[in-house]
């Protein structure tokens, strides 16, 4: 067993982390800048990659359609579980939301995509890329709602969700695929290309934002919300996933999305809706760092 878990920590999880520690020492020192690097991988790299992924995949509907509603139910339960929580605990209306928002954003796309590459194998990378597409709908609508709701705002933000460049490339993926077209070499060489980057570069990009983390405190409800996160996400997903059938690695993908860390897009809603930003930044940064012990473990024996 201990042989296993060196093997899982020294070739899945830590060349994942090389690249953020990368992003983190580099990014001061070379003037990299996270928010274009991040801009560059959502609007051309994450669409690229996703049609890639969805023109050329063989997948029956059916199973696709159960793993989109059992990782929503599971994003769903992990909401409940922030909020029911965070009032037992008596805080708050905007620590509510907070602990809403990290309960469900995890880092589906930085972390995910990669880990179950190499845990599972290229085979992964299909379940893997639609749970990435189907989280990222719901955390947005229920991390946008949380801080909505806090402030009095208006939820017509959610729309916003149906603009992700992801979500538009599904559609002439979704065409080429059903309808057996072969892309021309060039479009399919240029996503490829281009595809082939995303990782590398998000990881990067996440290394580079997390240096810009100014102030640590490592209160009480960052231990508490990043352990709902982390343990949480991972322990409702194996209930869950039980009712839904699913197995191999449309069970595996979907148990190791549900517990990836708190994204750095939730710091970025925190932030723009002024719910608590250090707080949920700081839970980014220390979940991130944790999910290196609960990662390991839970690739080690799921």
């Amino acid at each position: 067993m201990i042989a296993q878990l060196a093997e899982i920590f020294f070739n899945v999880i830590t060349p994942v982390f090389a690249l953020v520690l990368i992003g983190y020492l580099a990014g001061p020192r070379l003037g990299l800048n996270a928010r274009t690097l991040s801009r560059f991988a959502y609007f051309i790299l994450i669409p690229c990659f996703v049609f890639n992924i969805i023109a050329t995949a063989e997948f029956d509907v059916a199973t696709a359609g159960r793993m989109v509603i059992f990782i929503w139910v599971v994003e769903l339960a992990c909401a409940v579980l922030g909020l029911a929580v965070a009032k037992i605990l008596r805080r708050s209306a905007q620590m509510t939301a907070a602990y809403v928002l990290i309960a469900t954003f995890g880092n589906v796309g930085n972390f995910g995509l990669p880990l179950i590459e190499f845990r599972l194998g290229p085979e992964g990378l299909l379940p893997a890329t639609i749970y990435f597409l189907a989280i990222m709908v719901i955390a947005f609508v229920i991390g946008v709602g949380a801080a909505s709701w806090t402030n009095g705002g208006s939820l017509a933000a959610l729309t916003a969700v149906l603009k992700t460049p992801a979500l538009i490339a599904i559609v002439p993926a979704a065409l080429v695929n059903g309808l057996g077209v072969t892309p021309p070499l060039l479009v399919s060489r240029t996503t490829g290309l281009l595809a082939a980057a995303m990782v590398p570069t998000m990881l990067v990009a996440l290394g580079v934002q997390l240096a810009d983390i100014k102030q640590i405190r490592l209160s009480r409800d960052v231990w508490i919300a990043s352990g709902i996160r982390l343990l949480g996400g991972a322990a409702l997903s194996l209930i869950i996933v039980i009712p839904f059938g699913l197995s191999g690695v449309e069970r595996g993908a979907g148990v190791f999305q549900a517990a990836m860390p708190t994204a750095v897009l939730a710091s970025i809603i925190a932030l723009e809706h002024k719910l608590l930003p250090d707080f949920v930044t700081t839970a980014v940064l220390f979940s991130t760092i944790a999910s290196v012990v609960t990662l390991t473990l839970l690739l080690a024996f799921v």
